[in-house]
């Protein structure tokens, strides 16, 4: 793959990939703290300062909600020059009426859950389209407005995202909205050297993105961003979908799993006996008995 630096316009222009959590489930359970409404608010005074920064600037804004993931807004289209926010706000208005008409009982992991891992998926093919069809580009970076919990269930398609990402030199940046940390983006932004980010008041929503994440990647080597206390590591196991601290590992094809397997459920390989030190697995050894002489 070429570089990314070769392609570049200069390093201060941005493509920034937006994606934005629709799931209504925890923007019901965040009404009192942050209404969405007011989340919109903040998020479109700051795509403008985006492009406000530098006229060669490209935002591109994505939506996961609990049953798929849509592209809602490209300020390089023509027909979004005029009217930006009227045209996002009226799109996100469709992909949220058509999110909920899927009648879906649940997603992959349940309705509490949004497609972040469809949504990094979405945005890592964009990018890599501007990288094979247009011969000079701006510096490519993702931003995760995300506030439901962790899905376990995507916890192999996130990490295929993170790690496709981190080979393109994509960085992740991650804002947190929920009540909990996020360990997929703690490990996300870690990995991609983005960064994350959990506000502490959400009236000052505004002022958190535009000193945090509107920063180019160049301008990034001279500034003390916040960095994350920990990040922790632990993976999902792949048949109970519970986060571990311990388990064991098919050596074909990396699953993880909480107990023993007589089988991978994932590539089929037979695991043999989990071997125990005892007295019935060391040979037996004769002892030496004292002669009287």
């Amino acid at each position: 793959m070429t570089p990314v630096s070769s392609k570049l316009y200069a390093d201060d222009v941005s493509l920034l990939m937006v994606l934005i959590d629709t799931n209504p489930f925890f923007w019901n359970s965040a009404q009192s703290t942050l209404p969405f409404s007011k989340f919109l608010t903040h998020v479109l005074a700051f795509l403008n300062s985006i492009l406000l920064l530098n006229q060669m600037n490209q935002v591109v804004v994505i939506a996961a909600g609990y049953n798929s993931c849509g592209y809602i807004f490209d300020s390089s289209d023509p027909q979004n020059q005029n009217k930006r926010a009227e045209d996002l706000l009226h799109k996100l208005e469709e992909f949220v009426d058509n999110d909920q008409e899927l009648c879906r009982e649940e997603s992959v992991d349940g309705p509490g859950f949004s497609l972040l891992s469809g949504s990094l998926s979405m945005a890592l093919c964009y990018i890599q389209r501007v990288f094979r069809t247009v011969p000079l580009h701006p510096q490519p970076r993702i931003l995760c407005l995300h506030g439901s919990p962790d899905g376990p269930g995507q916890y192999v398609a996130i990490m295929n995202s993170i790690f496709s990402a981190q080979r393109s030199m994509v960085p992740i940046d991650s804002c947190v909205l929920g009540a909990q940390h996020s360990a997929f983006l703690q490990q996300a932004s870690y990995i991609t050297g983005g960064v994350y980010l959990k506000p502490q008041i959400f009236d000052g929503l505004f002022q958190y993105l535009s000193t945090v994440f509107a920063t180019d990647l160049h301008s990034r080597c001279f500034l003390q961003l916040p960095k994350p206390a920990g990040v922790d590591f632990r993976a999902s196991c792949f048949c109970h979908k519970n986060t571990i601290d311990m388990g064991y590992i098919c050596s074909v094809c990396l699953s993880i799993f909480c107990k023993h397997q007589k089988k991978c459920s994932t590539c089929g390989s037979v695991f043999g006996q989990a071997q125990t030190q005892n007295s019935s697995t060391t040979p037996d050894r004769k002892m030496k008995m004292p002669v009287d002489g």
